[in-house]
């Protein structure tokens, strides 16, 4: 009886074993693509499709911030600025950020020496 039992668990290891390489699959995969899609995907690294946050320092005449904007790029080299026109004040904003989290970490180190300095999302034209 142990002898038969044995015999079973063996065969049926056996078949087990081979019955997994049977209906194994193999394939290989190649993938046909245009040129140009490798290149579209690189422009599209390049130009900034995200939503963007930016500090702004303050707002005034335009000689305060033209002021404001030399006094800033003085102390902080790193981020861009850009001075604004929006009626009927210049204002004067700071970088591209592409997280909130990225512009609040700025916005610690710039409000230390600008109190007024806010981040917020500029508007998108549609």
């Amino acid at each position: 009886m142990k002898a038969k039992t044995l015999k079973i668990l063996a065969l049926t290891l056996l078949f087990l074993a081979f019955a997994n390489q049977t209906f194994a699959q193999e394939g290989v995969v190649t993938i046909d693509q245009d040129s140009d899609i490798t290149k579209l995907l690189e422009y599209k690294k390049d130009v900034k499709t995200l939503d963007l946050y930016k500090i702004q320092l303050d707002f005034g005449s335009r000689s305060e911030a033209m002021a404001l904007e030399r006094e800033f790029k003085n102390t902080f080299s790193q981020w861009p600025t850009d001075v604004v026109y929006e009626t009927p004040n210049y204002k004067v904003w700071v970088g591209n950020f592409s997280t909130r989290l990225e512009a609040d970490i700025a916005l610690l180190k710039i409000k230390k020496k600008f109190s007024k300095a806010m981040v917020f999302e500029p508007k998108k034209d549609n």
